[in-house]
């Protein structure tokens, strides 16, 4: 069976997706995913435009088994193509009966957004003395609208959506589609919460300009010579990964600022009482993106997309 992208949207949902990814998150730190780390291939193209690296990501969990096989290329957007693209494959565990072929763009950009809102709404009660009410983002694209869509679904109180772009006409245009404001990077940075979400490979983002108690999601930059965030605003935060493993071998970010991972976001959420998250004070939670999210998803694809051929 292969499921389109056309498909995936028809079926998946952030209503299904983010309970789903929190569950998953908790396996995760819990021991009960086999995740090897990802292999990345770079392309070796001659013409840095046109350069990219590909990626695959297997895992097992639960019943099921998974391989998503991704592709970033930051010059397809020039070409009008997709930066992202991918492909997941699910398999039964108890056999390794392939079950379906799916497209992997989607899923990619909504189980990252999916992280980013699970993570929310774990950190922010901990973290602020009452719900925050403005996002700064830093970055325009895909994985920006997103992000807005599904913090919407987790954030009822959030009054106030900031976004930043080195191309302001593209800042201009998401505020238009997404009921925002297009800013300076300097406001965009003083919110209460800030996303980063750009492709950047050296910091957007300063210390200086956060806010004392800020959260930041950092999304983008993955890769461990790439980074969003300077040093100051590293060292100055209270750090949260998906994985430690994963962000300290794949996140520039960590690696190159020299800050410590305190915490996986599967810990605070099976027990918020767990870890000692800073009342008061700033905190990162960095994501790269892991094969448990992809499965989480193509689970939920290939279920419902069963239900509706009966």
């Amino acid at each position: 069976m292969y499921i389109s992208e056309n498909e995936v949207r028809a079926v998946l949902s952030y209503e299904l997706l983010i309970p789903a990814i929190r569950q998953a998150l908790i396996d995760y730190s819990a021991g009960l995913v086999d995740q090897p780390p990802r292999t990345i291939l770079r392309a070796g193209n001659p013409d840095a435009a046109t350069n990219g690296w590909f990626a695959v990501m297997p895992v097992i969990a639960g019943d099921m088994m998974g391989v998503k096989t991704v592709t970033f290329y930051p010059g397809n957007a020039e070409q009008n193509l997709p930066t992202h693209m991918a492909v997941i494959e699910l398999l039964r565990r108890s056999t390794g009966e392939p079950l379906a072929v799916m497209d992997g763009r989607l899923i990619t950009e909504m189980r990252t957004a999916a992280v980013s809102a699970v993570a929310f709404t774990a950190l922010a009660p901990l973290q602020f003395e009452s719900m925050p009410v403005s996002l700064g983002i830093l970055g325009s694209g895909v994985q920006a609208h997103a992000h807005i869509e599904a913090l919407r679904q987790v954030w009822p109180a959030l009054k106030d959506v900031r976004i930043w772009s080195r191309t302001a006409s593209h800042a201009e245009r998401l505020a238009a589609l997404a009921g925002a404001r297009s800013v300076a990077i300097e406001e965009a940075a003083s919110a209460d919460v800030v996303l980063t979400v750009t492709s950047s490979a050296e910091p957007v983002l300063q210390g200086r300009g956060l806010r004392s108690n800020a959260l930041v999601l950092a999304v983008g930059a993955t890769g461990a010579t790439l980074r969003e965030l300077d040093d100051d605003a590293m060292r100055s935060s209270y750090v949260v990964a998906e994985s430690r493993s994963c962000a300290e071998r794949e996140s520039g970010d960590v690696r190159m600022s020299g800050a410590k991972v305190e915490a996986e976001i599967g810990e605070i959420l099976a027990n918020h009482g767990a870890v000692a998250v800073p009342r008061g004070g700033r905190v990162v939670f960095k994501s790269v993106g892991m094969a448990i999210e992809d499965l989480t998803a193509a689970r939920i694809v290939w279920q419902a997309t069963m239900e509706r051929a009966r």
